[in-house]
């Protein structure tokens, strides 16, 4: 059995019981546990309203839900949206069990508070990742729509003298006979009803808004006027930006400073020696930018990460060489590689290092005042962000106030087990110690060259078929650095010696009856975080071009060949789906060729099918069939933009992306030497979605993993070569 099949796939689904555990972590005892709320806490159904919901305006219901004078009903969410869509699906969940006004529903924000806004995937622990933030909330948030719908038609019954089941609800109106009212008209005395236990839920059949096309996204028109606020709008009275001189090289500490010209600085007001660097204070950004440029720092780097990209490929292609532990073994892989008559397949695959680049970079505001703090941020992880801004702080959890803000991007940079920008953020705040906000900004380049990155991995796969095509063997070699290391998540998540994250997806799905993965764990002092989709980024690229390779080997199609050792019918159903919308088989225009690959990550099934052509040695991706099995569909359209946007993070990482060091230091800095994905390179993207009745799974991440092989492998059919090494940029392709 694979050892991520009880840890749903990713590496989040381990973080409560990390959390739990975090007794055997000195900083993360106290203060986690005491963020969290309590050890033990479950996913709270307790629909007791809170006291601060009723004095943002409104009643509440409980909470997840505020109906105002108006009739607007507020959502509270308790999930991060930094672009994915999260707060539309919550919100669409609870307002079609109330049977609201969807032109009526707003959102917002929930606050840290563990007890009532946990997340059921973490085991209770506040946070977003994972894409589990509709799967894990799918019935918290039908359940108290479906609470405060039945608490609006009791007071209705109540006030009309009727039975309750005379009483109907339909667009944000509740009527019997010829009376009707609002939900604002009713709201007051709706919330002095007993609230039910256990809420009569619709029958899928009954649903309004839940997998309905047109139901639009309602962060859509303040994002698209600007009137949404992110951390970077953000101006309080009084505030100072602050923006820090990080170390040159990873692990590298300032010593001193001359400060003397960054002063003179018209607008910098102070300039303050922290954990993280030297920052500077300044009354505006600009200013505080050209007050660094003019800051003199000394650094002592005898405990830097001096080695450059090449030294550290040759030291993991080295350990590449060596035995790994064993991850996973079925059966006798040695000796099944070794038959005679198998033909046997060899890749060794290049994975280099990936920055989150997201479209906000990183930020917070912090002001300490009176014995508490009070953070403005993306905060994509309050359970560990609330304690980690309490030990930089120096006060109780309990002191601790997040506002989340809505957030440009993460892909994984903002759920750090360090809270890295947040603790920042606070140790200026304390270090300059006048009490005024403190707002602290990354520039792009300060987030690309001192940031987190998607590790650089090196896999070696040995496979191989029988003398009738059935694959038999397979041995994989996972090398790369662990992203749980040295975090309070290790002591749970790093089983003897393997990190989850690190071999996750490396089965693949396939029938093979002898397999054996093995995994290295590299050290370096180059910072590594998950990245969208985590492990599954590499190891399917690493399984689905190997399947390919053995397709070829066994002589067979690449669609009939999985179809044919798939375990899994919902694999098989999203590989049949995504092949015959393609057009899988049919001709193609002189010069086009197709691949195709298919993967499971965060228990959702998603195959693609890539359409591309050869110019000039380079390629361009022209078509991305995509089918998704993701469960039941909350909302088509934010599935179809994730996917969407999936293609397009893949797409890019996959054409052009590195982070490399040259000596020690990253050689990227913005868009120009690390570019996203441009507007002419998006190919045009078909989703295609698995009509389901299972509960919803996951959409934020699993869209990425098929897409780099799945043009690995249309390559391969253009070229008669498979590509082993990302990305393309800098490799020439060539028609066969």
């Amino acid at each position: 059995m694979h050892l991520l099949q009880n840890l749903e796939d990713g590496a989040f689904a381990a973080v409560a019981a990390t959390l739990r555990s975090a007794a055997e972590a000195p900083l993360s005892r106290r203060f986690v546990l005491a963020a969290m709320g309590g050890v033990g806490v479950g996913l709270m159904l307790g629909f007791g309203a809170p006291a601060e919901a009723a004095e943002a305006g409104g009643t509440a219901f409980n909470p997840f839900v505020r109906i105002a004078p108006d009739g607007t009903v507020t959502v509270i969410i308790k999930h991060l949206d930094k672009g994915q869509g999260t707060a539309t699906g919550l919100a669409t969940l609870a307002a079609d069990e109330m049977d609201a006004d969807w032109s009526k529903v707003t959102t917002e924000f929930a606050p840290a508070d563990a007890k009532r806004y946990g997340n059921a995937a973490f085991g209770g622990a506040q946070g977003t990742g994972g894409s589990t933030s509709i799967a894990a909330s799918y019935d918290v948030y039908r359940k108290a729509g479906a609470a405060a719908r039945a608490m609006l038609v009791a007071a209705a019954a109540r006030q009309w003298g009727v039975d309750p089941s005379t009483v109907k609800v339909a667009n944000g109106v509740v009527s019997a006979g010829n009376r009707s009212a609002g939900f604002g008209a009713l709201a007051e005395a709706a919330a002095r009803e007993a609230v039910p236990a256990e809420p009569a839920l619709k029958a899928p059949s009954a649903f309004t808004l839940i997998g309905k096309e047109g139901v639009h996204r309602v962060d859509n028109l303040a994002k698209t006027t600007g009137a949404r606020i992110y951390t970077q709008d953000l101006k309080l009275p009084g505030m100072l930006v602050a923006v820090v001189a990080h170390p040159p090289r990873f692990g590298a500490k300032p010593t001193r400073f001359d400060a003397g010209a960054a002063k003179a600085v018209k607008g910098v007001s102070d300039v303050v020696m922290v954990p993280q660097g030297v920052a500077v204070l300044a009354t505006t950004t600009h200013a505080a930018i050209k007050g660094r440029d003019a800051l003199k720092v000394e650094w002592d780097e005898s405990g830097a990460e001096t080695r450059s990209t090449a030294d550290l490929v040759a030291a993991y292609r080295a350990a590449l060489a060596k035995a790994g532990t064993v991850a996973e073994a079925e059966g006798d892989v040695d000796k099944a590689l070794a038959t005679p008559g198998v033909k046997l397949v060899e890749a060794e695959f290049e994975f280099p290092y990936l920055a989150h680049a997201s479209m906000e970079p990183m930020n917070a505001a912090a002001q300490l005042k009176d014995g508490a703090v009070t953070i403005w941020t993306g905060s994509q992880f309050p359970s560990a962000d609330v304690p980690n801004a309490a030990h930089a702080a120096g006060v109780p959890p309990e002191k601790v106030v997040i506002n989340t803000l809505w957030a440009g991007g993460s892909f994984g940079r903002r759920a750090l087990a360090s809270s890295d920008f947040v603790v920042e953020a606070v140790a200026i705040a304390k270090a300059h110690g006048k009490g005024v906000p403190v707002k602290l900004v990354w520039t792009r380049e300060d987030d690309m060259k001192a940031g987190y990155y998607r590790p650089l991995y090196l896999h070696k796969v040995r496979a191989a078929v029988d003398a009738s095509g059935k694959p038999v063997a397979w041995h994989h070699h996972v090398v790369g650095q662990s992203i749980l290391a040295g975090t309070f998540f290790e002591s749970v998540m790093v089983k003897n010696g393997i990190d989850e994250t690190s071999v996750e997806g490396t089965h693949g799905g396939y029938d093979i009856p002898n397999l054996k993965v093995e995994l290295t764990s590299m050290k370096t002092g180059v910072p590594v975080l998950w990245w969208r989709s985590v492990g599954h980024t590499h190891t399917a690229y690493a399984v689905e071009v190997m399947m390919d390779q053995l397709a070829r080997a066994a002589g067979q199609d690449p669609v009939a060949f999985r179809l044919a050792h798939a375990k899994d019918d919902r694999l098989k159903g999203v590989i049949r789906l995504a092949a015959d919308k393609a057009g899988w088989g049919t001709p193609l225009p002189a010069g086009v060729t197709r691949g195709i690959a298919a993967h499971r990550s965060f228990n959702t099934y998603v195959a693609e099918v890539v359409e591309l052509s050869l110019a000039d040695g380079g390629i361009k991706v022209q078509r991305v069939v995509a089918a998704v099995d993701c469960g039941r569909i909350v909302n088509p359209d934010v599935v179809r933009a994730q996917v969407e946007g999936g293609v397009g993070f893949g797409l890019g990482a996959a054409l052009h992306d590195a982070i490399t060091l040259d000596k020690g230091t990253v050689e990227q800095a913005n868009f120009d030497t690390y570019a996203p994905l441009r507007m002419s390179e998006m190919p045009k993207v078909e989703v295609h979605m698995v009509a389901s009745d299972a509960a919803p799974t996951g959409i934020g991440e699993p869209g990425v993993p098929p897409l780099a092989p799945a043009v690995a492998n249309a390559i391969f059919a253009a070229t008669g070569r498979p590509v082993h090494r990302l990305p393309f940029a800098g490799q020439s392709f060539k028609p066969a």
